[in-house]
């Protein structure tokens, strides 16, 4: 009979363990939620800042290029023409 007993209290002191484990283990997995969330707000933030700063970015090169630099000239002129392709588009849907 105590051959059973001491069987029975190694497998509560197992069981004990183990959900002892598992509150620990899911307090782990509730912190890294919390990380993996935050995380993904701050990339959302900075993706959205970079895009932020790639139209100023061109917008720059435009200016700057309207300002009398050479470079990036082809490209200012293809926007410029791009630009003036979607005003004539606008004005003949206005005549319409």
């Amino acid at each position: 009979m105590s051959v059973i007993a001491e069987i029975i209290d190694t497998l509560e002191n197992k069981v004990g363990k183990l959900f002892i484990k598992i509150k620990s283990l899911e307090k782990t997995n509730q912190d890294l939620k919390i990380e993996l969330t935050t995380a993904a707000a701050i990339i959302q933030t900075q993706s959205q800042e970079i895009e932020t700063l790639k139209k100023q970015y061109e917008t720059l090169k435009i200016a700057n290029t309207l300002l009398g630099s050479d470079e990036n000239k082809r490209d200012t002129k293809l926007k410029i023409n791009s630009l003036i392709r979607e005003i004539d588009y606008c004005i003949a849907q206005l005549s319409d």
